[in-house]
């Protein structure tokens, strides 16, 4: 298929800038994959949608404040740091700007000198790998002196950074959200617990390539980035049980269905699992483990809108993003969300 095809148009006041209150009072499009019927609700009404057998599974993913600003400590000038993915003890890799003030060799200092940096590495994408000297606990002091790294659509200032948080974000290690989770509150998973659907999570952590747009004109030609993820054995028997007994696997978010249909594909089972996945699930993709999928509104012709429609099917889901588009609902992450059913 060609990148062309995803594309649609989008109002640019339709890109929400803050999210809404309370969390589960977010728009819910809600599509049945079969059909195409689309049908308009609040999202607390997702639980009218799981039966009794049902599970629901989450990324329990944390995002780090991993916007830095500081200084390079030889010429005093301004540098920004983003970070990307740690690869051991001190050391991450990470998106610098302006590039050209953080060369190999280069030093860095942040928060008043409470976090220092080395560049010790160039990487041939643009890309540096950073070794970081501080005294104490690393995200510690990220709470402290990091910014949340929101993405570059979303102009105005958050409030609360805990509002790019999920209500259960517990594993560190994102420089994104999982944005499909951020319109879940606590009472609304205790209620659609009780109402004898399962809940468990797994781990994947997101990457800024979330973001990175799909440059090749046949899709198939795209290479995806690669991100960590877990899956327990815990949940795995939660999926497990719950196909055993006829009932439904509702993945919460691009980032869960990755990684559940990773675990699916490369193990041929589910089970406890752990590793880097680099999947790219676009139409013609066979689902060999989530049944229904709750999910926002994506980026024209990115990879996310091509899982989407893999799930759903392209026309469906084409035409449920027009629909979304003429009833006016908040689009990307601290937008709205679509139920495929």
């Amino acid at each position: 298929m060609k990148r062309s095809e995803f594309f649609y148009d989008l109002p640019q006041e339709l890109i929400a800038q803050h999210p809404v209150e309370p969390r589960d009072s977010s728009r819910l499009l809600v599509v049945d994959r079969v059909t195409g019927e689309c049908r308009h609700l609040i999202f607390r009404d997702v639980i009218d949608y799981f039966r009794p057998g049902d599970c629901l599974i989450l990324n329990n993913t944390k995002v780090i404040p991993a916007r830095l600003y500081g200084q390079r400590t030889d010429t005093g000038s301004v540098v920004e740091f983003l970070l990307l993915k740690q690869k051991g003890g001190k050391t991450w890799e990470v998106i610098t700007g302006p590039g050209k003030k953080a060369r190999e060799g280069h030093r860095f200092t942040f928060g008043g000198g409470i976090l220092g940096a080395e560049i010790i590495e160039v990487l041939p994408d643009g890309n540096r790998i950073a070794r970081f000297d501080y005294e104490g606990n690393f995200f510690e002091i990220l709470d402290k002196i990091g910014q949340m790294p929101l993405p570059h659509y979303i102009t105005e200032e958050l409030k609360d950074k805990n509002r790019y948080q999920t209500v259960y974000a517990k594993e560190e290690g994102s420089a994104a959200a999982p944005t499909a989770g951020l319109h879940f509150t606590n009472e609304l998973l205790g209620k659609i617990k009780e109402k004898g659907v399962e809940i468990g999570f797994v781990t994947l952590h997101v990457g800024l390539g979330t973001f990175r747009p799909v440059k090749a004109d046949n899709i198939e030609e795209h290479h995806m980035h690669s991100e960590y993820y877990y899956l327990p054995a815990e949940t795995a028997d939660i999926i497990n049980r719950t196909k055993e007994r006829g009932g439904r696997v509702f993945a919460v978010g691009t980032t869960c269905t990755r990684t559940l249909e990773s675990v699916a594909t490369f193990k041929g089972e589910i089970s406890e699992d752990e590793g880097q996945t680099d999947i790219f699930i676009y139409p013609g993709y066979e689902f060999k483990c989530i049944d229904g999928l709750i999910t926002n509104f994506h980026l024209p012709e990115s990879t996310l809108i091509m899982l989407v429609s893999a799930f759903c099917g392209y026309e469906n889901t084409m035409n449920a993003y027009r629909i979304a588009v003429e009833e006016k609902y908040r689009f990307f992450s601290l937008g709205d969300a679509m139920l495929i059913v």
